[in-house]
């Protein structure tokens, strides 16, 4: 098995472990906790959720449950899309923090660089007012690392022009098919380590065809297939279970896909 323990630097020193478990869409209460603990029993020990997910609380009490120490875990959470001032940035992370019933969260992320309600807006200023309270966090050690979410190279470049502190991370869609080339790129090459979340397309690539093969030839599921690709291509996943089983198969991808396999998932597209 991979060791999830194993990190993917990020410029400031900090490790991430390798593998994250990622909580969108698993409702508070009791499947946030079962999955969770779930998790935690397998191994994960990164775990992402978002204030607008609403599962923090739960995935608070299962961490308290499962008895790993919290200098174990790397929690990562986020700012909703919709604040974009100093004060409501600082308001919703002293929540979170609360809610996960934490001193320090070990990553924070804008959520978006615009509100959902409003996809084509300019919010720069907000954006820059948001990152000034987080390079606040950042410095008095309350948050270990900072970075954004779904946010483009014209994005990260207006940010970049009143920060003091360049984004460790950025959390992006990402799967075989989808793997945003340009802004991939320019993380990479700007050491913002890129994070990708729906590694599976929420599902939709588990009956393709064409990975089936390539999976059939390591003896591995499409799903294993899917999250070691964005192993190789230096991309951390975010898979996301409720199964146990399933959770478990995620981090067993301790093999290698050769070159000529990793060029062709490259020249999938539409893979949905």
């Amino acid at each position: 098995m991979l060791s999830i323990a194993e990190g993917f630097p990020l410029a400031n020193g900090v490790r991430v472990p390798k593998i994250g478990f990622g909580t969108w869409q698993i409702p508070d209460g009791d499947p946030a906790y079962d999955a969770t603990m779930a998790a935690l029993q397998l191994g994960y020990r990164h775990i992402d959720t978002a204030r607008a997910y609403g599962n923090e609380a739960s995935i608070a009490r299962a961490v308290a449950d499962s008895g790993v120490a919290r200098d174990e875990l790397f929690l990562t959470t986020k700012l909703p899309a919709a604040l974009k001032t100093y004060d409501e940035a600082m308001a919703s992370f002293a929540d979170s923090a609360a809610a996960l019933d934490t001193d320090y969260v070990d990553l924070y992320l804008i959520h978006f660089p615009t509100p959902l309600q409003d996809p084509g807006g300019d919010y720069r200023a907000g954006n820059a007012e948001v990152w000034r309270a987080m390079e606040g966090l950042h410095a008095t050690g309350r948050v270990r690392a900072i970075g954004v979410s779904n946010f483009s190279v014209k994005d990260i470049e207006a940010l970049l022009k009143t920060a003091k502190v360049a984004p460790h991370v950025n959390q992006i869609k990402f799967h075989i098919g989808n793997t945003e080339p340009d802004i991939t790129a320019f993380c990479q090459d700007s050491a913002i380590l890129v994070e990708g979340y729906s590694p599976l397309a929420t599902g939709a690539l588990l009956d393709n065809v064409q990975l089936a093969h390539v999976a059939a030839r390591y003896a591995k599921s499409v799903a294993q297939l899917s999250i070691r690709y964005l192993l190789q291509r230096d991309v951390l996943p975010l898979p996301k279970s409720t199964t146990p089983s399933r959770m478990a198969a995620n981090i067993e991808v301790d093999f290698q896909i050769s070159d000529n396999d990793m060029a062709f998932l490259d020249s999938l597209h539409a893979t949905t």
